[in-house]
């Protein structure tokens, strides 16, 4: 039984979800899966351009279509990928899901741990795959549409298996009333939902769907995974593994579906309005993203639009944050929905064990930090991966107009190995805090404001202000006063907003550990849910008491 095979797996991440420390069950680096992995990787999904995918196990597609390109060669994947009627997804999906909410959650939670399993020898196909359809890095596709995705999947169903294991089955009831007394037989059953639907995104198709995916299935829930159009293919081949292994064990395929459109054809609306979708998980914009929360009748998990801040007060040494800093905006072209956007610098500038440091000069060494990186041969490329789409690109391009002073001009920089590749190092642009028409906006992108205000304390406020207006994932601040501290704490924290204290070396504000960060509280507009705190779980399913009179 696979969850006796995998008990030991599930009991790790059940204690690692309790402890919150340093806990990863697939690990991060490319060489724990073999030297020859990555060679067999790439050639894994150069077989898969120019042809239709057939991997899925899936019947009844009404067409194919594929528009995906890769941002590092500019060209055309070739890929097609089956399209299917919506109701005959949902159809599907509700008749798979009946046999699957029966199966005991230990018994889920094998099967599903068994899947992680498999898909871990696809996470160079899958690394491959998204490199070239979101732009990432190699490495940033490999850990995280592989190891992290995986983890996070993994700490879906320790949830799920814990909170579907709160309450015994049954149980005997005696309530003594004097000489005699009543008896009941009493059942407490976890009745999931219904159909699941999680709608990707295109700069991370992986990592954001599958905890939608996976806290959908162990709670009993079938699910169909609508990618963006753009970006299909990394969560096509970890979809095709799922139904694969469903198969092989005795389940059907179509507990878990995939539903491909094309920007022609998007089918996103039709499926999420769908009667009988009751769960929808949701990466992307605010716009569509408060469209999906409007919908009636329907549980939603969001993740959407932020802008995320940086606090600069006082440090013990500044060249260290700056570089942090610096690697924080560059990393994947501010493409990531935890990169910070907005600095608040007081004008006064910032203390450091050395001595007062001017607010120019902190922006000067900001400056050259971020060109000194971008530029750096064998760092830049690498570190700004590349921009997934035109749009984006038209944005950086642009961004010198949004008013403010340019302190750095975004340009093209060189990828030596993809000479092709839409590469863009990040703009950076002062303004003062009266310019909220500039900064009170997400600007999703390679695009930074620095904004002077008149002291840390006004710099508290106006991050405050986004987060409660606008939204933010994640609050970076830098000082070393222990009141100033405090209050950073406490007012980004009362708008449900993490702070990140101090960070200089290899930890950045834009990363979030599996086991141990919960990655958007839910609190405030950036989204409405948590990977993966226990309401994203239990709002999945509904527990059901039965009561039947002893004899």
């Amino acid at each position: 039984m696979l969850a006796t095979k995998h008990q030991n797996i599930i009991d790790n991440a059940v204690k690692a979800n309790h402890e919150r420390a340093f806990y990863a069950q697939y690990p991060e680096h490319p060489k724990a899966y073999g030297e020859e992995a990555h060679a067999k990787g790439v050639q894994s999904y150069q077989q898969l351009l120019g042809k239709p995918f057939k991997s899925l196990l899936q019947t009844n597609e009404t067409g194919w279509s594929g528009e995906e390109v890769s941002p590092y060669t500019r060209e055309v994947l070739g890929i097609t990928y089956p399209e299917f009627a919506v109701n005959d997804l949902v159809k599907k999906a509700t008749a798979a899901g009946k046999s699957w909410e029966k199966l005991p959650v230990a018994e889920r939670a094998g099967v599903l741990t068994e899947t992680l399993e498999k898909i871990k020898d696809y996470f160079f196909d899958i690394a491959n795959a998204t490199m070239h359809t979101t732009g990432q890095s190699f490495m940033m596709s490999f850990q995280a549409s592989g190891p992290h995705a995986n983890d996070r999947a993994l700490e879906a169903i320790a949830t799920g298996y814990q909170e579907m294991l709160r309450y015994p089955p049954t149980v005997s009831w005696e309530k003594p009333m004097g000489k005699a007394s009543i008896k009941l037989y009493k059942t407490f059953r976890a009745i999931p939902k219904g159909v699941g639907v999680v709608v990707g995104c295109s700069t991370f198709p992986v990592w954001n769907t599958l905890p939608g995916v996976y806290a959908n299935l162990i709670t009993g829930n079938p699910v169909i995974v609508k990618p963006h159009p753009r970006a299909i293919l990394p969560i096509a081949i970890v979809v095709s593994v799922i139904q694969q292994t469903l198969q092989d064990n005795g389940f059907d395929p179509n507990i878990c579906q995939l539903a491909p459109d094309s920007s022609k054809n998007l089918i996103t609306k039709e499926l999420c309005e769908n009667p009988a979708v009751k769960l929808i998980d949701y990466t992307g914009g605010s716009s569509f993203g408060g469209y999906i929360e409007s919908l009636p009748g329907k549980t939603v998990f969001t993740e959407k639009a932020g802008v995320n801040s940086v606090i600069l007060d006082s440090v013990k040494d500044l060249d260290p944050v700056i570089q942090n800093l610096a690697f924080s905006v560059s990393l994947y072209s501010g493409q990531m929905c935890t990169a910070p956007q907005n600095f608040f610098v007081p004008e006064h500038g910032i203390k450091t064990e050395k001595g007062e440091i001017s607010f120019n000069e902190v922006v000067q060494h900001f400056r050259d930090a971020v060109a000194g990186l971008t530029k750096h041969p064998k760092m830049g490329a690498g570190t700004l991966g590349a921009i997934q789409n035109d749009e984006t690109l038209e944005r950086a391009r642009e961004a010198r107009q949004l008013g403010g002073k340019v302190i750095l001009e975004g340009t093209p920089v060189e990828n030596e190995e993809f000479s092709n590749a839409r590469v863009f190092a990040p703009t950076i642009i002062e303004v003062t805090s009266a310019d909220n028409n500039v900064y009170e906006k997400e600007l999703f992108g390679p695009i930074v404001l620095i904004i002077k205000t008149k002291d840390t304390d006004h710099s508290i406020q106006l991050a405050k202000q986004m987060a409660v207006n606008l939204g933010a994932i994640t609050c970076g601040a830098y000082t070393t006063d222990k009141s100033i501290k405090e209050k950073i704490i406490d007012e980004m924290n009362s708008v449900f907003t993490p702070v990140s204290l101090n960070l200089t070396g290899l930890i950045w504000v834009n990363q979030h550990a599996a086991f141990s960060d919960f990655h958007v509280t839910g609190g405030n507009p950036a989204g409405n849910a948590s990977f993966t705190n226990q309401e994203f779980i239990v709002k999945r399913f509904v527990w059901v008491g039965n009561r039947e009179l002893a004899e």
